[in-house]
């Protein structure tokens, strides 16, 4: 194998957390390699409004943009494609991807795969992601601050989304989308009748859409629409992208995060990190960025101590 084909650190997932890693390890000079995709939930939000710096807010695809070309400046590389397999090997790993070069071999590895949110594909509800409908409330419940605001949702799932988003909203309807098949609780539609949130069990066709692209409310299957400022999407069985770390016998919970070292972001497998939403934390764009670098410094610190212990050459 070529050693442009060799690694100092494979990051599966370019996403925030990925990105942010990257650039951590570009700025230590190892040969670094992002595999990505191009989907993820960051290219999903239009506007991450929470983010340092950014008051106005930024929108995903230009936060993974910028830090690519970040990234690229210091030496990563990058690779439009994606792992379909990882297996360990006496002194390292090796990744195989479903397109172009099939083997490629790395010292160490980051999983920074993410997690994919479910909704259904309604028609005008994607235009409207991360702009004036949003789906996590500490991201973004101050958005619908005063405003009369719908969830779109399914069974405990979506009624507690309500309920925590009654902090910022007073006018709260609560759509069950999937009443068929996902009840809401007793003590769950006393808790949601207190706050004076209104539920309503019935099955959306579409999502409204002004002309400016924001959300304007639902149309349900029976015709009746439900007018609204803001939206937010609660239903629940997120996919937790964590399947090649199982294939390196990586411990998860039960919900499929991956566990890691608080500390490190290492898992319990020696030279494999994970960062971002694949991992157990918030969910935040913030975060992920803070564990990309967390997670990178302490392969930078392996790698040192992998050369240390190498013989010297006389």
């Amino acid at each position: 194998m070529n050693r442009e084909e060799e690694y100092d650190c494979i990051i599966v997932g370019g996403g925030i957390a990925g990105l942010q890693g990257a650039i951590q390890l570009g700025r230590y000079k190892h040969r670094t390699l992002v595999i990505d995709k191009g989907v993820g939930r960051s290219t999903l939000c239009q506007c991450y409004h929470n983010v340092l710096g950014w008051p106005d807010g930024v929108s995903g695809p230009e936060l993974r943009r910028l830090g690519r070309l970040q990234a690229e400046r210091l030496g990563v590389q990058f690779m439009n494609d994606e792992v379909s397999g990882l297996s360990a090997e006496e002194d390292g790993f090796k990744a195989l991807t479903k397109q172009g070069r099939k083997e490629l071999k790395t010292a160490t590895i980051l999983l920074a795969t993410g997690l994919m949110d479910r909704f259904p594909q309604l028609p005008g509800l994607e235009e409207c992601l991360g702009l004036t409908v949003y789906v996590c409330p500490d991201c973004d419940g101050y958005e619908v601050s005063g405003k009369r605001t719908i969830v779109l949702g399914a069974g405990h799932v979506g009624a507690s989304m309500a309920l925590t988003l009654s902090y910022w909203s007073q006018e709260l309807v609560y759509i069950n989308h999937e009443s068929h098949q996902s009840a809401v609780s007793t003590d769950l539609l006393e808790q949601l009748k207190e706050k004076g949130i209104l539920m309503v069990d019935q099955a959306i066709a579409e999502v409204l859409v002004t002309e400016t692209g924001d959300f304007s409310g639902v149309r349900l299957t029976d015709g009746k629409v439900i007018e609204g400022e803001r939206g937010f999407i609660a239903f629940g069985g997120n996919k937790v992208q964590s399947e090649l770390a199982a294939q390196l016998g990586v411990e998860r919970l039960e919900n499929r995060h991956i566990s890691a070292d608080p500390r490190s972001k290492m898992t319990n497998v020696p030279g494999v990190w994970a960062a971002g939403d694949v991992g157990v934390h918030a969910e935040q764009v913030t975060i992920a960025m803070g564990e990309g670098s967390q997670a990178a410094i302490w392969i930078h610190k392996e790698l040192l101590k992998r050369q240390q212990k190498q013989p010297a050459l006389h």
